[in-house]
C-alpha cells in the first residue's frame, strides 16, 4: 500500500444515498454497505429491513448473507494462493494433477490452475450439474471428461473451473473444503462467514421465493452448489459486512509477512480483457487501470478492494429476495466502483 486514503464524510453520505435510493426503488428488502480503509477504521452503512414478511428489523454489519460468488473469492482462492505457496498446487499445471487419479481422457482436467482462477480454461460455461443427478462417477470426473467448448486463451466466466479447483484442495489437503475454508477464516478472525446450510433466525436474510417451495433461508441459493450439499468452490458460503472487512483488512494492511496480500499483488496482473477498461486476473474483475480488484455475488453482494490507497468497500445485499428488481442494484454498484478509484 502506497498512501493511505480515507473516505470523507461526502464519500460515506453519497455511498449511503446510493444504498438508500435502490432499496426505495424495489432493488433489495436492506442491505449493508461497509467502507474503510486498512488500518483507518471503517463506516457501516445499513439501510432497509432484512426481511419484511418477517418484521422491520433493520440489517447491520452482523446480518449473515448469502455471498454467492464472493465465495470464489473468500474460499477458494485465497486457500489455492497458500496451497501455492506450500507446493501443493502449481499455477502452470494441469489441474488433472491434483485431482484424485483418472483413466482415460480428461479434456477439461488438462487445463491449467491458472486458467482455472482466469476464466480462459475452454470449460462448459453452463453450469447445469442437475444433469449428472445419479451419476455413478464422481462430480470432478465428469466434469474432467467433458470436451471442452472452445480453446484456452478466451475469456468466459466459469464456474465449473471454481468446482474443479475445490475439489484440487480437497484431493491435495486430504480435507473437506468447508473445514479448509472454515480453518482460514477462524484464523482471519472471521467468526461468521462459513459455508451453509445455517438455521434460519433474525440474524440470517433469506433469498429466493421460488414456485411450490418455502423461501430460501439459511440453505444455499445456488441450486449447482446445493446439489453438491451447500459447499463448493464456485459457491455456497455465507458472511457478513463486519466479516468481509475485516478479510479486506487482512489483504489490505502491509506487512512482510503478509502471504495474502502478496498473492493478491499477483493476482492483479491481466490475463485477458472481459471488455474495454475490464481485465481479469486471477479470480478477480480488474478496474482502474488494474488498481482496483473487485467481484460480484449473484445474490447481490459485491466487494471492492483498491492495494495502493488501502481502500475497500463491500456490499450485502438480499436483492435476489425480490427477483428480477436484483438489476437495480446496478447503479449502486457503479457508484462504489467510482467511489473507491477516487483519490
Amino acid at each position: 500500500m502506497s498512501q493511505a486514503l480515507p473516505f470523507t464524510t461526502a464519500d460515506t453520505s453519497l455511498l449511503h444515498d446510493g444504498l438508500r435510493q435502490v432499496i426505495a426503488e424495489g432493488a433489495s428488502p436492506g442491505g449493508v454497505v461497509v467502507c474503510g480503509t486498512a488500518g483507518h477504521g471503517h463506516t457501516t452503512l445499513s439501510a432497509g429491513v432484512i426481511y419484511p414478511e418477517v418484521g422491520e428489523q433493520d440489517p447491520d454489519g452482523g446480518t449473515v448473507y448469502d455471498i454467492a460468488s464472493l465465495t470464489k473469492v473468500v474460499a477458494t482462492w485465497p486457500l489455492v494462493g497458500r496451497a501455492l505457496d506450500t507446493d501443493l498446487l502449481d499455477l502452470d499445471t494441469p489441474v488433472r494433477e491434483f485431482l484424485p487419479l483418472m483413466d482415460g481422457p480428461t479434456p477439461s482436467a488438462d487445463v491449467t490452475v491458472r486458467q482455472l482462477l482466469s476464466h480462459t480454461s475452454g470449460l462448459r460455461a453452463s453450469t447445469r450439474l442437475d444433469l449428472y443427478a445419479g451419476a455413478d462417477r464422481p462430480l470432478y470426473e465428469l466434469i474432467a471428461r467433458e470436451p471442452l467448448e472452445t480453446d484456452p486463451g478466451v475469456h468466459r466466466y466459469i464456474n465449473r473451473g471454481f468446482i474443479l479447483l475445490g475439489y484440487a484442495l480437497t484431493h491435495v489437503h486430504q480435507k473437506p473444503l468447508n473445514l479448509l475454508a472454515g480453518d482460514l477464516w477462524a484464523e482471519l478472525g472471521m467468526p461468521d462467514t462459513t459455508y451453509g446450510p445455517l438455521s434460519a433466525t433474525p440474524l440470517i436474510a433469506p433469498t429466493e421465493q421460488r414456485p411450490g417451495a418455502p423461501r430460501l433461508w439459511g440453505t444455499v441459493h445456488d441450486e449447482n452448489a446445493a446439489t453438491m450439499g451447500g459447499t463448493a468452490g464456485h459457491a455456497g458460503a455465507f458472511s457478513t459486512a463486519d466479516d468481509l472487512a475485516t478479510y479486506a483488512e487482512a489483504l489490505l494492511v502491509p506487512r512482510p509477512d503478509n502471504r495474502l496480500g502478496a498473492w493478491l499483488s499477483t493476482s492483479m496482473a491481466p490475463h485477458a480483457e472481459i471488455e474495454p477498461g475490464l481485465h481479469r486476473g486471477l479470480g478477480w474483475i480488474l478496474a482502474a487501470d488494474s488498481t482496483v480488484a473487485y467481484h460480484h455475488g449473484f445474490t447481490g453482494t459485491s466487494f471492492y478492494l483498491a492495494p495502493a490507497t488501502g481502500r475497500y468497500i463491500a456490499l450485502a445485499t438480499n436483492a435476489i429476495h425480490n427477483g428480477t428488481a436484483r438489476t437495480r442494484i446496478a447503479p449502486l454498484r457503479e457508484l462504489i466502483l467510482k467511489t473507491i478509484t477516487t483519490t
